[in-house]
């Protein structure tokens, strides 16, 4: 492993302008990664790789490394771009290991800041805040942190193990977490302000389904991506199974059911194969992993043997589809899972005065994280929508700012 990556290192180019860089969201600095990767500094590689991005060793497994660094990588034009993020994961990997990120730096009483949800967004806050030595506090809905790393991405895209490192690591920052804790209906923002929490950052994603609105959806065998890869092991979906969606979730969905125990999984799409939003490295794997796909069906009503679809067709002028009359048949299946995006919770916002959503109910905030009330920020996912864990990184370390820049201009 250590061969190839160094040979993978060798094969950058050093470019005086590196495309990758401006390619990568959160602009890792790869030339000087792969120097000092070669020059023998793998800890000084990886301390810089932390403090431009506290979640690199994640971001070098989940993001679509295609479409960034290495798709901008001046090599993709041959077809052949370093592996930018094999050499990150095994630099980020070796530094976590190494437990030398400085861990006792004292914490200032009078800072202190809530952070509600331990997604990206909310470990990146915490992890850059902790480090400038304020007082935090991560209240997580779950047993675990993680957020959509734990609980929405399957363990063979992200090992938890990974995550359970960050997690000792925050804890030794001197960060506090509250697992099990939902704000909202119980302890409020009103509350966290009250106890002395000067501000309030809220990063709890979004995991309410979305659904078809059709007949059937509350049916027995009938189940929601976002659920189900919360914990895949305590549903019995037997051996058929219909996904209906077309992004990364239901590839995810459909690979892990497959790894369940599933024989025959078909993932379902109202549009063409080349109208598919998931990666195409997703679909590939996909397909490896011997998921099928059947296009060009639109589900309208769901029963207890399946799903029943009207197929369709591109129109005309193929700006959309259409339809085809009388076409209504039905697929069997023993399971039906729908993967069709999540929204917000509004656990929060409705307990809360003063914090303005948008209408699709995400909290508004300006790039700095924001909201409508004084000393309550937001950030991640609960107000872009589902983005990459990467860009999530990038906007958190601006919010990061603001909060602290917030916090310390605060009368004593």
């Amino acid at each position: 492993m250590a061969r190839h990556i160094v040979e993978e290192a060798k094969r950058c180019l050093q470019c005086k302008k590196p495309l990758c860089v401006q390619g990568c969201p959160v602009a890792t600095p790869v030339s000087e990664m792969v120097k000092l990767l070669l020059d023998g500094e793998i800890e000084s590689a990886g301390k810089m790789l932390f403090s431009n991005n506290p979640l690199s060793i994640i971001c070098s497994l989940v993001c679509p490394h295609e479409l960034q660094c290495e798709g901008h990588c001046i090599l993709a034009k041959k077809g052949n771009p370093v592996q930018i993020s094999t050499i990150e994961n095994y630099i980020s990997d070796y530094y976590l290991n190494l437990s030398k990120v400085e861990t006792l730096i004292p914490k200032d009483p009078s800072k202190k800041v809530a952070i509600i949800g331990s997604g990206p967004a909310g470990i990146t806050i915490a992890i850059v805040l902790a480090l400038r030595g304020f007082d935090i506090t991560i209240f997580e809905a779950h047993d675990r942190i993680g957020g959509v790393l734990r609980y929405g991405i399957p363990a063979f895209r992200l090992p938890k193990e990974i995550l359970d490192r960050l997690s000792e690591l925050i804890v030794s920052l001197g960060v506090k977490i509250k697992p099990n804790t939902l704000i909202g209906p119980y302890i409020t923002v009103d509350d966290l302000f009250r106890d002395g929490y000067k501000a309030v950052f809220i990063g709890t994603g979004v995991w309410n389904p979305r659904t078809l609105k059709i007949k059937g959806e509350s049916l027995g065998h009938v189940h929601f991506a976002i659920d189900y890869l919360k914990n895949p092991d305590v549903y019995k979906l037997g051996k058929r199974v219909v996904i209906i969606g077309a992004g990364n979730v239901a590839m995810d969905v459909a690979r892990t059911a497959i790894r369940h125990g599933a024989k025959d999984v078909i993932v379902t799409y109202r549009k063409g194969e080349q109208e598919l939003t998931a990666r195409t490295h997703e679909i590939e794997f996909a397909k490896i992993d011997g998921v099928k796909f059947e296009f060009y069906r639109s589900p309208i009503e769901i029963v207890d043997s399946g799903v029943i679809f009207e197929r369709t067709q591109p129109n005309e002028d193929g700006t959309d589809i259409e339809v085809i009359d009388n076409s209504a048949e039905l697929m069997s299946a023993d399971s039906v899972i729908i993967a069709i995006s999540q929204g917000p919770r509004k656990n929060i916002v409705a307990n809360t005065t003063g914090i303005e959503t948008n209408t699709g109910g995400l909290i508004a905030a300006n790039n700095q994280g924001e909201t409508t009330r004084e000393g309550v920020f937001a950030g991640g996912d609960i107000v872009t929508g589902a983005k990459t864990v990467v860009e999530a990184v990038n906007r958190s370390k601006e919010v990061a700012d603001k909060i602290a820049e917030y916090v310390n201009a605060l009368p004593a």
